[in-house]
């Protein structure tokens, strides 16, 4: 079971309180993590990822065990404690401006 953090705005978008939990098949990476998620909340297609380029969108940020792993490739597996289930994978909506 993988936890997934999302920032308020999606938390909202995806009518959801707290973690989700997901199940992902194969190997955890950012890309069957967000598969997953974008299958059990179609309403977020497009919000984390691009989606006819699949790549990150740039003001999100991902992060998992005190690191970003915003700039990994998105078939890098993730950390163990996130493919385990004993840390989340948080997603982040960065800030811009001036």
């Amino acid at each position: 079971m993988i936890r997934v953090v999302l920032p308020a705005h999606l938390r909202t978008l995806a009518r959801i309180d707290g973690e989700v939990k997901l199940d992902v098949e194969g190997e955890v990476t950012q890309r069957s993590v967000v598969d997953a998620l974008e299958a059990r909340y179609p309403m977020l297609l497009g919000t984390i990822r691009d989606p006819a380029s699949k790549q990150r969108r740039p003001l999100v940020r991902f992060f998992a065990c005190e690191d970003d792993l915003s700039h990994e490739q998105p078939d890098a597996p993730l950390p163990d404690g996130v493919a385990q289930g004993s840390e989340p994978l948080l997603v982040v909506g960065a800030m811009a401006g001036g």
